[in-house]
């Protein structure tokens, strides 16, 4: 049972007259519940005025119908529980209704002893944890400590590749390396929002219309404590490695945020020659590419 349905059939189902006006339901909705009663009819459409009821005419199907595409009733689901199970409790499906988890683990990568502390004084020594198991995690929500911070850089990609293998980092003092995998999440940003993360934020995505959106939101959160970086020699490398097929595909975000990061370009001018060279030659630049320059 389709979400529509399942939603009309709970509002005629808790009419106690068992008739409810058309003005009601939505017109998705409406739909649904006219082809749900030419298949079952078990209900029915009557005229009234300048609009209509929709009247229960077999209630035990109604109620059939929702106690299978409902097993559990939200009184028999208990506090707590995560939202994927609530939901196949009541609708059969796990990503029907809310479903984001509660706890975003954010990856971290140190080539060279990035250290990260809580205010309560707990430290994680991301280099050492990268030289021994990988990567060290965070985990962002939920009931774990929310105040970690570093003294050093933190550098987002979008990659796993640049993830993999940092010797695309440029030189500097103690940075860290993060990695978000496509499209920045909100509860990412609200945890780099909340306070002061790093001295500096990096952003290294594609050079594409979601690599841009994406510095987008995280400019509007942060300010001027976050920046675009441009990769050595890009403008030959756009001419020569450049994509438009995937410029295409991402044109409506990349206006979109062209628009919005106007007032960047002061601060940015590299980043407003690499927007007019990408537009004027409809090229967009995965961030892979930079081994290319290596």
């Amino acid at each position: 049972m389709n979400t529509q349905l399942r939603a009309a059939l709970g509002k005629l189902l808790q009419s106690e007259s068992g008739h409810v006006p058309g003005s009601q339901f939505t017109r998705a909705q409406k739909r649904a519940l006219d082809e749900f009663r030419n298949r079952t009819g078990a209900i029915a459409v009557q005229r009234s005025g300048r609009g209509e009821i929709y009247r229960i005419v077999n209630r035990l199907i109604l109620e059939r119908h929702s106690r299978d595409a409902s097993p559990l009733d939200c009184d028999d689901i208990a506090d707590g529980i995560p939202n994927r199970a609530a939901n196949i409790g009541r609708t059969r499906s796990s990503k029907r209704g809310s479903s984001a988890h509660h706890v975003y683990y954010l990856l971290l990568k140190a080539p060279n002893g990035s250290r990260w502390h809580t205010d309560d004084g707990a430290t994680l020594d991301v280099g050492l944890v990268t030289a021994g198991q990988g990567a060290a995690v965070i985990a962002i929500g939920g009931a774990s400590d929310q105040s970690w911070h570093t003294e050093g850089e933190l550098w987002l990609v979008e990659n796993q590749a640049l993830f993999d293998r940092l010797d695309w980092l440029p030189a500097s003092r103690a940075a860290t390396v993060a990695w978000y995998s496509g499209h920045l999440r909100n509860d990412l940003i609200d945890w780099l929002a909340l306070r002061p993360r790093a001295a500096h934020v990096h952003l290294f995505p594609d050079y594409d219309g979601v690599g841009l959106q994406n510095y987008l939101r995280l400019r509007q959160r942060l300010g001027q404590d976050v920046s675009f970086w441009v990769m050595p020699d890009w403008e030959d490398m756009l001419k020569r490695f450049g994509n438009n097929e995937l410029f295409q595909d991402t044109l409506d975000a990349f206006h979109a945020a062209v628009a919005g990061l106007q007032l960047c370009f002061v601060e940015e001018p590299e980043l407003e020659r690499l927007i007019q060279v990408m537009q004027k030659q409809g090229l967009a630049l995965e961030q892979e590419a930079i081994w290319l320059w290596l």
